[in-house]
Parts: structure tokens; C-alpha cells; sequence
């Protein structure tokens, strides 16, 4: 809407349109979808970083999971295994995949060997030593510190290995057989001197840190290899250097192989999983960011608003300078049917004086008479005062020009003396009501 509004106890009121060159001082524009863009830039810039930020999130947080799990025998990722467990196959071996402890046990034979990667550190100490004491052989892929406690307490941590080259230089068949293995990956240190009966370490990259570590079970005589980099297992790097037969030197001696990746299955049973349990791990840092991102802008943007203080006006401000004001609220709101009701608050009120009625004349009297002097019927004048509802600027414009011509067309009718004297005093005590309140816009 782009109009100035006149107050209702002026001058007979009228809309002047601000396109198409009309008369008039002030112009007030309808907000244009450029300039609600920019009262909404920030929140639309806020939006918009905080859903790249969950994005990103999302893809570092979650992206390992699109691609299965690390070492899953049935993985054709790059990170699985599928690779070497369909050579085993291959050769004969019966290779049987696990996610409990309960599945291993049902799986295992007497001359079994297990493979283990617990990324996720699932087992306790309790069920190592069980996993342990499972299988002939026992293959801990990337042990973490509870499974060495377990398994084999002289072997701790090596870091890194900076050697260019790992050669076997051990007594060991599968690392014999493989010849080298890909540099860099974890490496475990054990004692000098070993400190077992059976503590046998191949790879050195270091002094006392090695690539594999086999240690011998005291309670049953199997034998526990122990491969820091579980890389070497993965489809991604099986076929480096000789990683494809220490795999399967290591895996496939017996015809029997369990593979074992813990779930939750095997942690203790202590009652239904929380959300917290079931949630991912991205989303709670997700959630304190939303949070601590409303706060900001919650702060950011309060600040500047404070409670309502009543205060007299230091000057005294024009009628002109309110009822621009006011046009400019009715335009930001689209109040079209407002705007045309404070117009025909006015126009009733100065029909009623005009007329020979009092300003508190009943609205039916002003209709009356007014059809009375200007010679259209009731209905006509109603609809203009009262029940033309505007549906766009142009009608309200319509409109505005209706009051006004009905307005003129009264002051002729009485100045031409064409209508009986008027009862201005039969009507001084009813009160002219207000618009009807179910078409006021809220």
C-alpha cells in the first residue's frame, strides 16, 4: 500500500496515492521483499551457518559409518575386510562372522583361530581372558590398553614406527612368508630380555618395538599374536608389500576361523539403553551449538529492546507527523480495512453535522439521511460507510474516493436546500459505535 492517511477529526480525509504522480507531501512504500531481506539478513546468515556447521558434522562425525565398519569380513569398503576373508575361503578355510561372545563360543572349535578387533573397547578384561583361552590361536588386531592387560601384561605401547622398511628378522612362519609389511603404522614394545616363556617380536622399526608381538597363553599353550595395525587387514592396503600373505599365514593355519568384531551386544546387560546410548555421537555437539547460537543472537538482539517507559513528550508533534506515522504502520501490516475504518470514523462524524444530526447521532440515522439528501438508496450509502470490505491497494484507494465523493455530494445536497431540516436534536444522546469489531484487522 502506498498512501497518506489523514486523521479522522480533519479535514474530510483522503488516501493520495504515491504512484502515478498524485498530490501529496509524504509517501509511505509498501516494504519491498529487499528490504524484508534486509531486516532478516542476519537470521537468514544464521541459518544458514549453523546448517553448514551440523552439515560438516555430520560428514566427520558420521562419515565412517557410510562406508560399514572398519575390518567387517562382509565389507567391500576400502576400510572392510571382504577382501581377504573371500581368499580364505578360497583356500578352504570356513571362516564364520561374530558380533557377540556368545557367537564365538558357539563357533569356536578346539584347533580354531580367532581374529579380534574390539575398535570400540566393548570387552572387559574378563572377557578377553575368556577370548583368549577360546581358540588354539588368537589374533588381536590394533589392541587397546585393557586387552594388552589381558592378554599379555610385559607388552605395552611403541608409538609410531619411523622405519622406512619392516623386514620380518624373526623365526615366525606367516611373517617369514611375508617378507615386509607397510611401514608406518602402530607398533607395540616388549622388555629386553622378553620376560615370558614365549614373547617373540618381528617388524623392529626401533630398539624393542615391533610390528607383531606373539605371546604364548600360560593356561592353555595357544598362541596370541598381537598386530598393532589393523590397517594391514583392510581391502585398502591387503595388497601392499606383503601384507596379503602375513594375513593369511597368520588367519589361515587351521580350516576353522572365527572373525570377531564386538557390537553391543557384549557389553553388560544393566537395564533398556538410554538415548543417550542409542544417539550418535554428532548430535550432542550439534545441540550445544544450536543453543549457544540462539543465545547469541538472543542476547545480541535483545539488547537493544527494553521494557516499555510511559513518558510525556518533550514537544508537541504535529497532526501531520502522527498521522503519517500511522499511514506508515497501516502499510508495514497491510492494514488495509483498518486504514479504511479510521477514514469512515470521520467521514460518519462529519455526514452527521453536515446533515443536522449531532456527533452522536446512530449510524442507521446518518444513513438515512444522507440517502435522503443525496437521492441514492440506504444500501448504497451503507456499503460505503460500512460494508465495502478492500481486498487490494486499488480498492482501498476505490473506496477512499467514495467517501469522499459522497462526503461532496452531501454538502451540495444540503447547501441546495434540497431535503427537509434535519433532527439534529432527537439523536444527541445515542452514541455512534465503532466499525464492527469482527472486521478490524488485529
Amino acid at each position: 500500500m502506498s498512501a497518506t492517511l489523514g486523521s479522522p477529526t480533519d479535514a474530510p480525509a483522503r488516501l493520495t496515492g504515491a504512484v502515478g504522480g498524485a498530490a501529496g507531501s509524504t509517501t509511505v512504500a509498501t516494504p519491498t521483499l529487499r528490504a524484508l531481506l534486509g531486516r532478516s539478513s542476519f537470521w537468514l546468515i544464521a541459518a544458514a551457518c549453523i546448517l553448514a556447521t551440523a552439515i560438516v558434522a555430520v560428514v566427520v562425525s558420521g562419515g565412517s559409518q557410510a562406508v560399514g565398519r572398519a575390518l567387517a569380513g562382509d565389507n567391500a569398503a576400502p576400510a572392510g575386510s571382504m577382501a581377504l576373508v573371500e581368499v580364505l575361503r578360497q583356500q578352504g578355510v570356513t571362516v564364520t562372522l561374530a558380533s557377540s561372545l556368545a557367537e564365538v563360543r558357539g563357533s569356536v572349535g578346539t584347533n580354531s583361530t580367532v581374529l579380534l578387533y574390539d575398535e570400540n573397547s566393548y570387552l572387559d578384561q574378563s572377557q578377553l581372558r575368556e577370548l583368549g583361552d577360546l581358540g588354539a590361536r588368537t589374533v588381536v588386531a590394533a589392541p587397546d590398553f585393557l586387552a594388552l592387560q589381558a592378554l599379555a601384561p610385559a607388552v605395552g605401547f611403541g608409538g609410531v614406527s619411523a622405519s622406512d622398511t619392516l623386514a620380518a628378522d624373526c623365526f615366525v612362519p606367516a611373517a617369514n612368508r611375508a617378507g615386509e609389511l607397510s611401514p608406518g603404522g602402530d607398533t607395540l614394545s616388549i622388555p629386553p630380555g622378553g620376560g615370558h616363556p614365549l614373547l617373540t617380536g618381528c617388524f623392529a622399526s626401533g630398539t624393542n618395538t615391533f610390528s607383531l608381538v606373539q605371546v604364548q597363553n600360560d593356561r592353555t599353550g595357544g598362541i596370541i599374536s598381537l598386530v598393532p595395525d589393523a590397517r594391514l587387514f583392510s581391502n585398502e592396503h591387503i595388497t601392499d608389500y606383503g601384507n596379503a600373505a602375513f594375513a593369511l599365514g597368520l588367519l589361515g593355519p587351521s580350516d576353522s576361523l572365527v572373525w570377531y568384531l564386538p557390537t553391543l551386544a557384549d557389553l553388560p546387560r544393566t537395564g533398556p539403553p538410554s538415548l543417550a546410548d542409542l544417539t550418535p555421537g554428532w548430535v550432542t555437539p550439534v545441540l550445544v551449538l544450536l543453543i549457544l547460537a540462539a543465545a547469541a543472537a538472543a542476547f545480541w538482539r535483545g539488547a537493544r529492546f527494553g521494557p516499555l517507559v510511559a513518558e510525556n513528550l518533550p514537544v508537541t508533534v504535529k497532526a501531520s507527523e502522527t498521522m503519517e506515522g500511522r499511514a506508515r504502520l497501516y502499510a508495514r501490516s497491510n492494514a488495509r480495512l483498518r486504514a479504511l475504518d479510521a477514514l469512515r470514523v470521520g467521514a460518519v462524524q462529519r455526514l452527521a453535522l453536515a446533515v443536522g444530526l449531532g456527533r452522536l447521532a446512530h449510524l442507521e440515522e446518518v444513513v438515512g439521511s444522507v440517502a435522503h439528501f443525496t437521492g441514492r438508496t440506504p444500501d448504497d450509502v451503507r456499503r460505503v460507510l460500512v460494508g465495502a470490505i478492500p481486498k487490494s491497494d486499488a480498492q482501498l484507494m476505490a473506496f477512499s474516493d467514495a467517501l469522499q465523493a459522497l462526503e461532496h455530494a452531501t454538502g451540495q445536497a444540503v447547501r441546495a436546500g434540497a431535503a427537509p431540516a434535519a433532527r439534529a436534536s432527537a439523536s444527541d444522546s445515542q452514541e455512534l459505535p465503532p466499525p464492527p469489531a469482527e472486521r478490524m484487522d488485529s
